[in-house]
């Protein structure tokens, strides 16, 4: 025992990873006592649960809890923070559900308590005989007091390893949260549709119903989710990013709900998922719309049961999280389209949240870019930069098909690419402007009625030159390509979306704010 004593005490000292220190400290007791198996628990909010096993049948232990309103031994230990020998044929603390799904049953089972260097109680590990004889384990009370010694500087070795991550993680942490508050994005805008998002994130936050961000590319979705994050109750607990079309599918299956040993080729440990690694914060699942039909029935399982198995696992595990997602797809055209589940869709749009595209909200341009200009500036250690206005007017008139992102972009092309201090005109890319700003077309329109049809048979139409657009304004321009596309499409408003390049949406509320009526436009 003395000798076995060193070695495991030499083992313990020169380890600090907690899960390694786990798997050894098990398996040397499990040699120790010559017994078949083992497992340590702890206690995490109301429930005992297993962090790990060792021996025969072990890998369906692993994950599994137990309320601590059920009998169970190793919470009797854990809340009296004494060892016990139990016989589960008779003890009546013995959960014997337990080991229901398990061909060979504990005879005996020794539990001790795991204790910190202050005394207090954080687990239970036990220690269990199979053999129906009850021989293989040591009862000798000195030989017990010896080994609950040993249990005892093991435990120290693993609370002090715990500990040693645990604050590993929250000097990375901080790490982080110092460099995010140091390049923190801003949201600007004073468009009064923009405020009135800005107060739905308010309430929004202080929920953990999921809520499904909707908007084109580049309209800011993930910085409002990362907004959401802070203001809500789950600011001190994991923020994590998936986006839904960056990887295959087989990928984003194991980053979302990760896997156990062995489960596939080239899975030689157990890996943690997005999802578990988010426990009691919150994942944002960008680009939803991009999701995999089968990989959608088992986002809904999670929503709906709050659990997860991992790919290869065959228990379990029971999580805290709130879902954010996001797209820039018509989902609920895709939902029509049988491209996306319509009880998932229901599930993450309990809250929905629209972004509108930087075209629609224009007059948040100067803000905009003066808030860019003195950011990315600062970065290059440049003077501020101004715009003469004419500039101005040309940014506003511009489409800006890439949104904010774009306009961030640009800023930084202006810092690097003129010296000038006031940018003018001439400083602007050529497809922002456009300096000629008649359209040769092969037809010269004069009124506000729908002409594309009498172009659109023309595959190229912009290089003709007698179509002229220089009596209509730019809303009467829209209006006319808007009513074309609906009558077009039979007012199926997706279908004319998608011929505009737009989701659905967006083209919607086009439609609302050029007054467009069915019975006006047939």
């Amino acid at each position: 025992m003395k000798e076995s004593s060193i070695n495991l005490f030499k083992t313990f000292s020169e380890e600090i990873n907690p899960e390694k220190l786990q798997q050894k400290f098990l398996t040397s007791l499990l040699k120790l006592q010559n017994v078949e198996r083992g497992s340590i628990w702890i206690k995490k909010d109301n429930r005992y649960l297993c962090i790990e096993a060792a021996g025969r049948q072990s890998e369906s232990l692993i994950g599994i809890s137990i309320s601590d309103n059920q009998k169970s031994i190793v919470g009797w230990v854990i809340e009296n923070g004494k060892m016990t020998i139990a016989d589960p044929h008779e003890d009546v603390r013995h959960y014997k559900e337990l080991e229901e799904n398990l061909a060979v049953k504990s005879s005996l089972i020794l539990c001790f308590p795991l204790f910190l260097r202050d005394k207090q109680v954080y687990g239970a590990v036990q220690i269990i005989d199979t053999d129906p004889g009850k021989t293989h384990v040591n009862l000798d009370s000195e030989y017990l007091n010896n080994l609950q010694d040993l249990i005892n500087i093991a435990s120290i070795s693993l609370s002090n390893a715990i500990l040693y991550n645990k604050q590993l993680k929250e000097t990375e942490s901080l790490k982080t949260t110092l460099e995010e508050i140091r390049n923190e994005e801003v949201i600007i805008g004073q468009d009064i549709a923009f405020q009135k998002s800005m107060e739905l994130i308010e309430s929004y936050a202080k929920t953990d119903f999921p809520i499904l961000i909707t908007g084109e590319s580049g309209t800011g979705k993930e910085l409002i989710a990362r907004r959401i994050h802070k203001l809500s109750n789950r600011n001190d607990k994991p923020f994590l990013v998936q986006n839904c079309s960056a990887i295959p599918e087989s990928l984003l299956e194991s980053e979302l709900f990760g896997y156990k040993k062995g489960a596939f080729s080239g899975a030689t440990k157990d890996k943690e998922g997005l999802f578990e690694a988010a426990d009691g914060g919150i994942v944002f699942l960008d680009e939803i719309g991009d999701m995999p039909l089968n990989l959608q029935a088992s986002l809904l399982r999670v929503i709906q049961n709050n659990e997860i198995k991992p790919l290869g696992g065959t228990k379990v595990k029971y999580i805290d999280i709130k879902i954010l997602s996001a797209t820039n797809h018509d989902i609920k055209n895709m939902v029509a389209d049988n491209e996306f589940r319509q009880d998932l869709f229901y599930r993450l749009s309990v809250l929905p949240l629209h972004l509108l595209p930087l075209r629609e909200r224009n007059q948040d341009i100067p803000l905009l870019l003066k808030h860019f200009l003195k950011k990315e500036g600062s970065k290059l250690d440049v003077p501020v930069k101004t715009t003469q206005s004419k500039t101005m007017q040309i940014l506003m008139a511009y489409t800006w098909p890439g949104n904010v992102r774009e306009l961030e972009n640009l800023v930084r092309y202006l810092l690097v690419s003129s010296n000038k201090e006031i940018i003018e005109p001439e400083d602007l890319p050529l497809h922002i402007n456009d300096k000629d700003q008649t359209f040769s077309t092969p037809y010269r329109h004069q009124s506000p009625e729908p002409v594309f049809n009498k172009v659109a048979h023309i595959s190229n139409p912009l290089n003709k030159d007698d179509l002229h657009f220089e009596n209509m304004s730019w809303e009467d321009i829209e209006r006319s390509y808007a009513n074309y596309l609906l009558k077009k499409t039979g007012w199926n408003i997706a279908k004319a979306a998608r011929a505009a390049g737009l989701n659905r949406s967006t083209f919607d509320s086009r439609i609302k704010r050029l007054k467009l009526r069915r019975d006006e436009s047939d």
